[in-house]
């Protein structure tokens, strides 16, 4: 039997973390789950986040056995990965979180927008990064309520909307000194607005998002523990979905050519 790695988001969001897997260990099996009957997370409190993850991994251990585990959404991750690993200690676990660090590498004026939703805003996980590389940057963390609803129903005119109005909070946007350089997208639905917020902030500003140092993560600890799969054949690919399944298939269609 071919145990695969779980991937989870409240939606849809995660199709971009499931991107970068599958280009990193192409011949791995995976199992994707929306949660999207309950999605956004973003907007809900801690306590229900908690009881979802918690759910939502008993599932994929009891239906699929799991050998390991990406929470692919910030607010997943923030509100609950620290209970997850007390609670799953065997599992390998990666989740996301905002890409604070590699922002302050990259940038120049040292002004960083973030995005993310308001539960990642006010967790005490990005606290704490933030209070951690104080003095290395100036944040501007902006909540963007509604944005991954948005996104999750593809809705163009509504994101369009929501982009224009949560970069223009940031800005402006620019090379110049006091100008914000960087924008980190701290909700991975937000990689799927990409070309509009690219066209909002100008081209010499640097978009940051965290599929690829997650996907490399999940291959390290596959590796160590001996579990990756090799090969030349790619892994099957099972999408699953708390709410509708079509949504979460147009997605993936759209997005990944699946």
């Amino acid at each position: 039997m071919t145990r695969p790695v779980g991937v989870f988001d409240s939606g849809v969001g995660g199709l971009s973390v499931f991107k970068a897997l599958r280009a990193h260990m192409p011949a791995e099996a995976f199992v994707y789950l929306a949660d999207s009957r309950f999605a956004p997370y973003g907007e809900r409190g801690d306590a229900f986040v908690i009881e979802r993850t918690r759910a939502v991994v008993r599932q994929l251990r009891d239906e699929y056995a799991i050998k390991a585990l990406v929470i692919a959404c910030n607010t997943a991750t923030a509100a609950a990965i620290h209970l997850v690993r007390a609670e799953h200690p065997d599992l390998p676990l990666v989740g996301v979180e905002p890409a604070l660090k590699p922002a302050v590498a990259l940038s120049k004026t040292g002004r960083i927008g973030v995005m993310a939703t308001r539960g990642t805003v006010q967790s005490s996980k990005l606290r704490a990064l933030h209070d951690s590389l104080k003095g290395q940057a100036e944040f501007i963390l902006q909540p963007c309520d509604g944005l991954a609803d948005a996104i999750q129903n593809h809705d163009v005119a509504r994101i369009n909307a929501l982009c224009g109005q949560y970069t223009q909070a940031i800005g402006p946007f620019g090379n110049q000194p006091g100008q914000v350089d960087a924008l980190v997208l701290g909700c991975t639905h937000y990689a799927f607005a990409w070309d509009t917020l690219q066209a909002l902030v100008g081209p010499d500003v640097r978009l940051i998002e965290t599929g690829e140092p997650v996907a490399r993560q999940t291959r390290r600890l596959l590796e160590a523990a001996g579990q990756l799969r090799q090969g030349s054949v790619p892994g099957s690919v099972t999408l699953l979905a708390t709410g509708p399944q079509e949504a979460l298939n147009a997605a993936a269609k759209r997005w990944l050519n699946l």
